[in-house]
C-alpha cells in the first residue's frame, strides 16, 4: 500500500509498473484480499453443501462458477486503474434515474445488500458452533438463561472482528489468514489424497460425470444457485475489489489520467499486473472449491449425511476424521473457524467501505476526505458485526442463511455484469481497448450469469403458487 492517501492520484505518487512475471509477483494481493473473504462462506460451507446434496454430478458446475465470472472483475478493476474511480463513483456514471445525488444502482445495492446480512450472520454462526466444537464448556445447555453461553460467544466474536477493522489491523490479519488458507489447502489436498486408499475412494467413472454439464434436479436447484453467487468471486467481491486495488497502490501508481505515452504505458503496466493478481487468484479459490466439493460428494452424500443448524461444522469435520483419523477433527475445526473468522474479517473491511462509499455518494460523508472516511469505517465496523450476531442468534440455522445470501449475490452480479459492459463500451479510454478475445471472455461471462439467473426466475421461484387462486 501506499504511504499516502491512495484514493488520491497525485503525479507525485506514480510509479513504472514491473516488466517481468518475477517482479510482478511482488505486487500481487487484492485477488488474494477476495480468496479470503471466500474461503469460508463459499468453498467450506456452500460447497461441500452442494456435494453432500448432489453428488458428483455438479461438479461441473461448482467449476463453471469460479471460472466464469473472473471476465466481469477485470473489467471492474481495469476500470478502476485507469480512472481512480471508487465502485461508488464508477456505479453512479450509469445511466438511469436518481433519487438525489445517487443512481439507482447503488440503492439497488443497498436494498439487496440487506438480505445479505444474513449470509455473513450465517458465517458468524458457524465459527460459534467451531468454536463451542473446541470448547466443549461453552455449548448452551437447558440450563442457560436469556442470555446464553452461546450469546456471549456470538458477542465476544463480533466485538473482536469489529476492533479488527475499526483499529485498522486488517492488513495483519489479512497476511496471517492468507497464511492459514495455504495451510488448510494443504491440509485439504492431504485428506482427499487419503479418501484415495480408504473405502470411500472415489472413482474414475464418478469424477468424470461430475464433469458432464447437466442442470440440477428442484430440490438442489437452490442450493446450486446459491453455490453459483458465492463460489469464486461473487458479485460484492467484484464489488469490493476496486478497493483493493486502489488501496494497493495500482489506480496511484497509474497517476492522473494524460493523454501522453507515458500514462499509456503506466495504465496497461498495472492493468496486466492485475490481471495476473486476478487469473492466480481464481487458480487458487477453484482448487480449494473442487476439493472441498469433492470431499462433500465422497463422504457425506454416499453417507447420506446433510449438515443441520446445530451439527454444521461437526459434520463437515467428519471429511476429514474418515480419511486421516479422529485426531484430524480437531485441525480441520481450527482451520475452519480460522478460515471463517478471515472470510468474515475481509468481509467486514470490504463492507465498510462499499458502505462509506455510498454515504459519500448520496451526500452524507466526503468518502475522498480521509478523516471522514476513517470515521465512517470506523462506525460501520461496530454497526454490522452486532447485526450478523442478532440474525445469527435469531435464526441460529447458518447453512441455510450463508445459501440465502449466495442466492441474493447472484442477483447482484446481473448489476455487476450491466457496469462491467458500461464501462467496457461506454467509458473505457480507447488506447486500453482489449483484444477480441478478451471481449469474447466478457461476453461469455455475461451471458453464463444471466441465463442462470433466467434459470433461477423460471425453476426457483414458485410461479404456480403466485400465479394459481383457489376457486371461489
Amino acid at each position: 500500500m501506499t504511504d499516502q492517501d491512495p484514493y488520491l492520484r497525485r503525479s507525485s505518487g506514480i510509479l513504472a509498473p514491473p516488466e517481468t512475471f518475477a517482479a510482478s509477483l511482488r505486487h500481487l494481493g487484492p485477488g488474494f484480499v477476495l480468496s479470503a473473504s471466500i474461503v469460508g462462506s463459499g468453498e467450506l460451507i456452500a460447497t461441500t453443501l452442494m456435494g453432500a446434496k448432489a453428488g458428483f454430478t455438479l461438479l461441473w458446475f461448482i467449476i463453471f462458477s469460479c471460472l466464469v465470472k473472473v471476465a466481469v472483475q477485470l473489467e471492474f478493476g481495469k476500470h478502476a486503474i485507469s480512472s481512480g474511480e471508487t465502485t461508488m463513483e464508477a456505479l453512479n456514471s450509469l445511466p438511469g434515474p436518481k433519487l438525489g445525488a445517487a443512481n439507482w444502482s447503488i440503492w439497488l445495492w443497498l436494498v439487496l445488500m440487506l438480505t445479505k446480512t444474513l449470509q455473513l450472520g450465517g458465517i458468524i454462526g458457524a465459527v460459534v458452533l467451531g468454536v463451542e466444537q473446541l470448547f466443549p464448556g461453552l455449548a448452551p445447555n437447558l440450563s442457560d438463561g436469556m442470555f446464553s453461553k452461546r450469546c456471549l460467544t456470538t458477542l465476544v466474536i463480533a466485538f473482536s472482528v469489529s476492533m479488527l477493522v475499526f483499529k485498522g489491523y486488517y492488513s495483519i490479519l489479512e497476511k496471517a489468514s492468507l497464511v492459514m488458507i495455504a495451510i488448510f489447502l494443504v491440509f485439504t489436498l492431504a485428506s482427499l489424497g487419503m479418501l484415495q486408499t480408504t473405502t470411500s475412494a472415489i472413482t474414475g467413472p464418478e469424477f468424470t460425470s461430475g464433469l458432464i454439464p447437466n442442470w440440477p434436479d428442484q430440490t438442489t436447484l437452490l442450493i446450486a444457485i446459491g453455490a453459483f453467487g458465492i463460489t469464486g468471486v461473487g458479485g460484492d467481491e467484484i464489488l469490493a475489489y476496486n478497493y483493493w486495488l486502489i488501496e494497493k497502490g495500482y489506480a496511484s501508481y497509474t497517476g492522473p489520467r494524460e493523454n501522453t505515452e507515458a500514462w499509456e504505458q503506466r495504465a496497461k503496466g498495472w492493468i496486466r499486473v492485475m490481471y495476473w493478481d486476478a487469473i492466480l487468484a481464481m487458480v487458487c479459490y477453484t482448487l480449494m472449491t473442487s476439493m472441498f466439493y469433492l470431499l462433500g460428494a465422497a463422504i457425506l452424500h454416499r453417507a447420506e449425511t446433510l449438515p443441520t443448524s446445530e451439527n454444521l461444522i461437526e459434520i463437515l469435520g467428519t471429511m476429514y476424521t474418515q480419511t486421516l483419523g479422529p485426531g484430524a477433527k480437531v485441525v480441520f475445526v481450527v482451520g475452519a473457524v480460522v478460515v471463517l473468522y478471515s472470510t468474515m474479517f475481509a468481509a467486514l473491511a470490504a463492507w465498510t467501505r462499499l458502505y462509506a462509499d455510498a454515504l459519500g455518494q448520496i451526500g452524507l460523508i466526503n468518502f475522498h476526505n480521509q478523516n471522514s472516511r476513517k470515521k465512517a469505517i470506523g462506525i460501520i465496523a461496530w454497526i454490522f458485526p452486532l447485526t450478523w450476531a442478532a440474525l445469527y442468534l435469531f435464526f441460529e440455522a447458518p447453512g441455510q442463511m450463508v445459501i440465502i445470501g449466495g442466492v441474493i449475490t447472484g442477483v447482484i452480479l446481473l448489476l455487476v455484469v450491466f457496469a462491467a459492459l458500461f464501462f467496457r463500451y461506454r467509458r473505457l479510454d480507447s488506447r486500453l481497448t482489449p483484444s477480441k478475445f478478451y471481449d469474447v471472455a466478457l461476453w461469455a461471462s455475461a451471458g453464463a450469469i444471466l441465463t442462470v439467473a433466467i434459470m433461477t426466475l423460471r425453476d426457483a421461484v414458485p410461479w404456480d403458487a403466485i400465479f394459481t387462486y383457489p376457486a371461489p
